[in-house]
């Protein structure tokens, strides 16, 4: 079996969306991920006993010096795909799997030499591609298989199936691809000529060389466009001929299969954090040693519960009273949405024992001394997603006190940026230990749809995910202290943790009928936007189609071509923006007005799906999705609310006081990331531009630019706003120009101009990385630790991505937790002072509260104490208020 490998990594990379596929360090794995499934289910299914793997070394090879835009038109790798290639080889290479590359060649020229080599020894060959040009190769004894879908789907190409599906043989297919011309590959074809002509032509002349020989024979305006391209067509047919006998390092003989490295292939599997076992069964079981042993503990079930199912008056408190004293875990079974929710079963584990109830079975006394125990400090309790379990327990009266572990919070702190929480994957990696049957969802539900026989069983279930819960609680316990991260876990996300739980149910209250009426307003608009779209191209068409925008945009209108992408030329947002500016057609800028139209629409109609009955929308804060420590949102995601155009600011209006409040009041910071930068850099001169009490970007551009502060105009003011924060961002002199507008090196110049006048900053933006290579992570304020190995990694992508994030990380990590300490601090502050106010949003580094009659002055003072006092910066945080009687209203 012989592989292309960039071909196939590349249909990985498009059929595996890279968004769902990264390490904590934000390295891409999706290529990877797809390109060792393939390889495993096609060694499963084929069995060979020789293997290798073929990769171009470069685009430099003896077509590109016979024809210089040979593969011209294609676009730039991009740079996740760049970084994985490397990867792929390092995973081959523990596999001891063959990697091959031929200086000149390409990955064809490769597989076509021993392809041909294989067959004549008497060997079976299957060759694993997406570029049709191998079609050539097969025969009696070669097969290509040929992906159909992603890299899931394999088409079977045999000399017959070859035939059927282009109407000539393997060994007259070079000549149909000479006619036919290959876009991929930048060869053009004969205007006019598609596969059927060009196969009838190779069928009626019996080869190439012939048809070329008597091309005078081919009559009408076919026959002069034929006779007028023959120099290409035939310079087409040298290209695509495959060379059969490149020199290589291999022989056949060399691939055949060798046992795995297997403690290499794990440790890359876990540092790519490929955890699913399926996906690791099926890799370790391409090895010739056999699959048994594994580089991982063996999982087993987890241990048998023998616990109580609690449903005689007295057995729970009773049960409380025995076991309750110490930490306890609860697991529960639990619905939540739209600001209500039920809980249908829980199960405790203390020690060595374990209990089961249902929560409409208890009497009135077993209630009673659940609820007090339960909410009770000097009980400590242990749970999996604490949020959730007590945003759902208080819709049952219950209020849980004395909660000492979280096990999801608890990993997130120990490896932040991890995508999985759930109870089973937790288990397994850490318990070796497999929970069935179904463990906690990612939401921390968990759902058992027994028959009424098996209600024991499921009663035993959850049992068992308490338990694991409990062992979980105890093992975290010290991985905390390891990374120094129980101050932050106890004395910030637990907290936090409880007051997201209670603005979660909270919600904030919807003005239904304006968000139904901006629905029909940007509907009305969206429309209009299509009948001016079909007025300026002349003819309907679905403004949603790239493949008809391409022909309309660049076909008929000729409008300037823009980036060249798989498909043809991009129509992105980007591409239409720099349209709008190359042309006076109208088009372009309808386009844009339109996906601007809808993806407003598409907003309101999110939101109004979540109002409840109540007329209140209830998101859901998400504290281990961002890797720095910032919260988001989801179900509305409230982040995603647009606020820099008025048809944005309107659907903030939508979000209004609730009955029985006064106002909203909304306070943030300003400028809180380039305040911690200058407070981490000690740079003298940028503490004194926010100690002035000017306009930052005016006063530090007038420094940068040499020029009096009136002197400054507003071009020099946004080049030093993109830079400041673009600086906080990890941003590089590249990214600046693009955000800019402008070449490189004049970005370069002006970030080396503002180092000149601010070296503490480029002090510090040097030094943070250097210290992070050092110990392998960066540090918050409050001690929020990031880790990032790729630090010293060999591959320069991995490295650099590694090292924007070791920028990154410190500054926008410290800002997320300088407003949870606000939040904590303005609740307690809301309590002490006995008023009925609430917080109900936070969104970036805003907050939003709900504010009773009567108390709004004593709230805004109240608030700014508590926000400005949360961290003493060198450069003094600085907030801002504003109230009214929606979301708008109330901005500052």
């Amino acid at each position: 079996m012989l592989l292309d490998g960039h071909s196939m990594a590349y249909r990985a990379f498009y059929a595996l969306p890279v968004e769902n596929f990264n390490t904590a360090t934000g390295q891409p794995t999706n290529a990877v991920y797809g390109f060792a499934s393939m390889l495993a289910n096609t060694v499963r299914d084929e069995r060979p006993t020789h293997l290798a793997v073929a990769f171009d070394l470069s685009r430099q090879t003896f077509r590109s010096a016979e024809f210089p835009d040979y593969k011209a038109n294609r676009s730039a790798t991009p740079d996740e795909f760049r970084s994985q290639v490397g990867l792929i080889g390092e995973l081959l290479d523990a596999m001891h799997v063959p990697r091959i590359t031929a200086e000149g060649f390409e990955a064809d020229d490769i597989i076509a030499t021993l392809a041909t080599a294989a067959a004549a020894d008497g060997f079976e060959v299957q060759i694993v591609t997406g570029d049709r040009d191998s079609l050539q190769l097969v025969g009696e004894h070669v097969t290509v298989l040929y992906p159909t879908k992603g890299v899931s789907e394999l088409t079977r190409y045999t000399p017959e199936k070859v035939a059927e599906k282009y109407g000539v043989t393997p060994a007259q297919y070079p000549d149909l691809a000479a006619l036919r011309g290959d876009p991929s590959d930048n060869l053009p074809g004969i205007p006019g000529v598609g596969e059927k002509t060009a196969a009838k032509w190779v069928n009626q002349f019996g080869s190439f060389d012939e048809l070329v020989a008597r091309a005078d024979e081919v009559k009408g305006k076919i026959g002069e466009k034929l006779r007028e391209h023959l120099d290409s067509v035939k310079r087409n047919r040298i290209l695509t001929e495959l060379v059969r006998d490149v020199h290589l390092p291999l022989g056949v003989a060399d691939l055949a299969r060798r046992p795995f490295d297997k403690p290499a292939v794990g440790q890359i599997m876990e540092s790519l954090e490929f955890r699913n076992p399926n996906f690791r069964e099926r890799v370790y079981a391409m090895d010739p040693a056999g699959a048994a042993e594994t580089e991982t503990p063996e999982t087993v079930a987890g241990p048998e519960v023998d616990g109580d199912v609690l449903t005689a008056p007295g057995a729970l408190t009773a049960w409380l009273a025995e076991h309750g004293k110490g930490r306890t875990a609860i697991a529960a079974v639990y619905t939540w949405a739209l600001g209500t929710g039920r809980v249908q079963e829980v199960a405790l584990a203390a020690g060595d024992a374990a209990a089961w109830f249902d929560p409409a079975a208890l009497d009135q006394a077993d209630d009673q001394a659940f609820t007090a125990w339960l909410a009770d400090p000097d009980h400590p309790k242990a749970l999996h997603i604490a949020k959730h379990v007590m945003r759902a327990f208080a819709e049952q009266g219950w209020r849980i006190g004395g909660v000492t572990a979280d096990t999801a919070l608890a990993a997130y702190l120990e490896k932040p940026g991890r995508r999985t929480f759930t109870l089973d994957v937790l288990a397994e990696e850490y318990l070796a230990r497999s929970l069935a049957p179904a463990a906690a969802a990612e939401t921390g539900q968990l759902s058992f749809d027994a028959p009424e026989e098996d209600a024991g069983a499921a009663a035993r279930a959850l049992m068992v995910q308490a338990r694991a819960i409990l062992d979980l609680a105890e093992l975290f316990d010290g991985r905390l202290a390891e990374v120094g991260a129980a101050e932050l876990f106890h004395d910030m996300e637990l907290p936090i943790a409880e007051l997201l739980a209670r603005m979660e149910r909270y919600g904030i209250a919807a003005d239904r009928d304006w968000l139904t009426g901006l629905e029909s307003q940007f509907a009305a608009e969206i429309q209009r936007c299509v009948d001016e779209a079909h007025a300026a191209a002349g003819h309907p068409f679905n403004l949603g189609s790239p493949k008809q925008l391409q022909e309309i945009l660049f076909g008929e209108l000729g409008l300037p071509k823009t980036k060249k992408i798989k498909t043809g030329y991009t129509t992105d947002a980007d591409a239409l923006t720099w349209l709008a500016t190359q042309t006076t057609n109208e088009l372009p800028v309808i386009l844009l007005r339109h996906r601007d139209q809808a993806k407003l629409r598409t907003t309101v109609e999110g939101l109004l799906k979540t109002v409840s009955p109540q007329g209140r929308i209830h998101t859901t804060f998400n504290q281990m999705v961002a890797a720095t420590g910032r919260l988001s949102s989801q179900d509305p995601n409230l982040q995603n609310i647009p606020v820099r155009t008025e048809e944005g600011r309107a659907i903030r209006r939508a979000f209004v006081v609730g009955e029985g409040y006064e106002s909203l009041l909304t306070a943030d910071y300003s400028q809180i990331e380039l305040r911690i930068m200058a407070h981490l850099s000690e740079d003298e001169a940028l503490v004194e531009a926010f100690l002035s009490g000017e306009d930052l970007h005016t006063t530090v551009a007038s420094q940068v630019f040499e020029v009096a502060r009136d002197a400054v105009d507003a071009e020099m003011r946004r080049k030093i706003k993109a830079m400041s924060y673009g600086l906080a961002y990890g941003l590089s002199a590249y990214g600046l120009s693009q955000q800019l507008g402008i070449k490189p090196a004049e970005a370069q110049g002006l970030m080396d101009t503002y180092f000149q006048r601010f070296g503490g900053v480029r002090d510090y933006l040097y030094n943070v990385v250097e210290e992070a290579r050092a110990v392998g992570y960066t540090e918050t304020l409050l001690g929020r630790r990031r880790y990032l190995p790729d630090l010293t990694s060999d591959n320069r992508q991995r490295r650099e991505m590694a090292e924007r994030m070791a920028l990154n990380a410190p500054i926008q990590g410290s800002a997320a937790d300088i407003v949870k300490i606000a939040m904590l601090n303005v609740d307690r502050a809301l309590t002490e002072a006995g008023l009925g106010s609430r917080m109900l949003l936070q969104v970036h580094d805003e907050i939003v509260l709900e504010v009773a009659p009567g108390e709004r002055e004593q709230v805004e003072a109240l608030v700014r104490e508590q926000m400005a006092g949360a961290y003493p910066l060198r450069a003094p945080l600085d907030v801002s208020v504003g109230s009214g009687a929606n979301w708008e209203a109330a901005a500052h």
